[in-house]
């Protein structure tokens, strides 16, 4: 699920263009199917929604809520997809969007009658990891830091 934050007058006019660019993202990036969208978009009047200086009123704030399981660079890939997208589509600043992705187990997550964990029908991947090569080359290089460390 996704929650958008952002000034009514700024956020309103692009909730459908923003709504198929960030499932666009979460499809191309995370396998999402097309018809596992879930938005919710929350305008707010100005006087209810306080940003850090430097920013214009097309602050937006993007929070990603998601079952855990998927590697940093996946996640970063998301993050880094979704700034290039509202750039090239919707002429949105990255200085203007802060993106947050919330990771919840997914026992802590409802749908359908049940748990995340329970289901084992979804038509998408939740438990991505690292790929071998990249464990491999931690653990060898946490190894060589760690014989360094003992010799001295």
């Amino acid at each position: 699920m996704i929650v958008v934050y952002g000034i009514t007058d700024k956020l309103n006019p692009i909730k459908a263009q923003l709504s198929d660019l960030l499932h666009g993202c979460m499809q191309s990036v995370l396998g999402m199917p097309e018809d596992k969208r879930a938005h919710r978009f929350v305008p707010l009047d100005r006087d209810s929604f306080y940003y850090p200086a430097g920013r214009s009123d097309a602050y937006t704030v993007i929070e990603i809520n998601m079952m855990a399981r998927r590697s940093p660079e996946t996640q970063k890939k998301l993050i880094k997809s979704i700034f290039r997208e509202l750039e090239n589509k919707l002429l949105l600043s990255s200085i203007d969007v802060e993106i947050t992705i919330k990771e919840q187990q997914p026992y802590l997550w409802g749908f359908r009658g049940m748990t995340g964990d329970e289901a084992k029908d979804l038509r998408y991947e939740v438990n991505v990891s690292l790929p071998k090569c990249h464990i491999f080359c931690f653990v060898s290089t946490f190894n060589i830091q760690l014989r360094q460390t003992t010799r001295i």
